[in-house]
């Protein structure tokens, strides 16, 4: 997917907000594209939305031991919160920590909603959404031909419940989610930063069918700094 001059350069300028720091990577994930890398301990990753209005589905896998990933409930469970934030833990399926949300200038991220299937597009939508683009089929394509999921040997095995970051899913007065108007806006960014190495595996949603995206799915910025 191309994307224009205008917004490559609205994405690197944020660079600024960090340049007194080692920058390591720096990159842009198109819309609607998957992308992954790897972040050594201590070092943080900061994910910014350059548009506004943009979902992020994120997953954490141990470098260590690949079994050992993201975990939705532990991480509900610890936090005692049903949203992410500044200071929140990431905890994985064995109890550790594997990311600490350092800075955010978001407000709270997602993490029940879960990835958007061609399946789900169907019972939420309409039968006819099936063959639309998903983040499910990002993670899968990212697992099938990435060097870096090639290396640990990742599989769709490793996908399971994710964070979406900079998405509103608020729980409504009978306990449903409701996929809401975002809460993000150009430039607004979330600086997770590894307590152990980790694999970062994303889908830059393509969602057309509610607002999580602005129905207008649009790029992100990811550096890695220390």
């Amino acid at each position: 997917m191309t994307i224009n001059d205008d917004t490559k350069n609205k994405a690197i300028q944020n660079v600024d907000l960090i340049n007194s720091k080692t920058i390591k990577l720096r990159e842009v994930c198109a819309a609607g594209e998957g992308w992954m890398t790897e972040v050594k301990k201590n070092q943080t990753l900061r994910i910014i939305d350059t548009e506004g209005n943009q979902a992020v589905d994120t997953l954490f896998i141990s470098c260590t031991d690949t079994a050992e990933r993201y975990s939705a409930t532990d991480t509900l469970a610890q936090n005692q919160k049903l949203f992410l934030e500044m200071g929140s833990q990431l905890f994985t399926n064995r109890g550790q920590v594997i990311a600490t949300i350092t800075d955010d200038t978001c407000g709270r991220h997602d993490t029940l909603g879960g990835a958007c299937s061609c399946e789900s597009n169907t019972v939420r939508y309409a039968h006819d959404t099936y063959p639309m683009h998903s983040c499910r089929n990002n993670f899968m394509h990212t697992l099938a031909t990435h060097p870096i999921a090639q290396k640990y040997d990742l599989n769709l095995r490793h996908v399971g419940p994710n964070i979406n970051f900079f998405m509103n899913v608020p729980i409504t007065p009978d306990g449903s989610l409701a996929f809401d108007d975002g809460i993000s806006a150009p430039g607004k960014y979330v600086d997770i930063t590894a307590q152990m190495d980790m694999i970062v595996l994303i889908s830059n949603c393509p969602q057309l069918n509610n607002p999580c995206n602005g129905y207008n799915p649009t790029p992100i910025e990811l550096v890695i700094y220390e």
